[in-house]
């Protein structure tokens, strides 16, 4: 079977990135938006020159030029959009109503990934304030690609490695502590880290495949099910000494909300369900939906002890 032709929405992002990447490793004619919003952004044009070199074709297309999107997605057969749904950095998820239009009056997309690739947002509707704002959107964007019948899928790829696992965790920062770690409760609930390549690997591998038609794909290898407790003991057996360990309390996190700015409310509301509640892995993956590492079990996905030792 022929490799599906992919446009890629956001490729110069943190995983959009790699999934051209992906997208190239594993053979498919790979296409990149270029929009003239970058401006004077060199890094981005940099990036995008980057992939051309690596046999990526750059196409030009903006959200405010709903013709240059329709024309960008009739070159080919999958769109993946991997736009920012992050406060801290750029909030764009509603963007992509316009991408479905396109792709609704294109009439040619075999499959369309929106921008997901953290947790369900189909299971967050109890989600706190103001962070429900994340899952709220994507479920819009959701309900307009079905309304307008578009094949799909949707990656839940959990927790990002280089923000969740190189920090042992820890709100505010990016690498390993190395005398004091604070502990979300006891540190003991179950919690699913991933290396952003692995994502993008398992994303592309779902692109052509008819088992992950119409569904939820979520990426939870069993090695990569994980404790904060546990990513904490890696890194001291790495370091080869232990940390002081400090539990916060349900009750004290919820409070540290009060007075923070908006960015960071939304970031401790999705830590409280992902640390305190268990939220992405106090389900089973039913029968409407797949699992990634049991569909393609010959991805060598990076274990969370050889990620650490890149901080060493």
């Amino acid at each position: 079977m022929a490799k599906s032709k992919v446009l890629v929405v956001g490729g110069t992002g943190y995983i959009g990135k790699r999934i051209v990447k992906a997208s190239l490793a594993q053979g498919h004619e790979t296409y990149v938006l270029q929009r003239p919003e970058i401006g004077l952004d060199i890094d981005k044009l940099q990036m995008l020159l980057s992939f051309k070199k690596q046999g990526a074709r750059l196409i030009e297309g903006s959200f405010s030029d709903h013709r240059s999107l329709v024309d960008a997605v009739k070159k080919v057969d999958v769109v993946i959009c991997t736009m920012s749904g992050v406060h801290f950095r750029s909030h764009n998820i509603l963007l992509q109503l316009k991408l479905v239009e396109a792709i609704k009056e294109a009439g040619n997309i075999k499959r369309f990934l929106p921008s997901e690739f953290g947790m369900d947002p189909a299971r967050m509707d109890h989600a706190l304030e103001p962070g429900k704002v994340t899952f709220d959107e994507k479920m819009t964007v959701r309900k307009a690609i079905e309304d307008a019948k578009i094949p799909f899928t949707y990656v839940s790829a959990n927790c990002f490695a280089g923000y969740f696992v190189g920090n042992l965790s820890q709100l505010g920062s990016l690498t390993p502590p190395m005398e004091k770690v604070n502990l979300y409760g006891d540190g003991n609930v179950k919690v699913v880290f991933m290396d952003e390549d692995d994502i993008a690997t398992y994303t592309i591998k779902t692109i052509d495949d008819p088992q992950t038609l119409n569904k939820t794909v979520y990426i939870r290898p069993s090695e990569n099910i994980l404790t904060q407790r546990q990513i904490v003991e890696m890194w001291e057996k790495l370091i080869g000494k232990k940390l002081e360990k400090l539990s916060i309390s349900e009750e004290d996190f919820l409070a540290s909300m009060e007075g923070m700015d908006y960015a960071s409310q939304v970031g401790v509301g999705h830590f409280y369900h992902i640390f305190y509640e268990g939220c992405l892995t106090n389900f089973e993956v039913g029968e409407e939906a797949e699992e990634a590492s049991k569909l393609y079990p010959d991805v060598q996905y990076v274990r969370m002890d050889e990620y650490l030792k890149q901080y060493l």
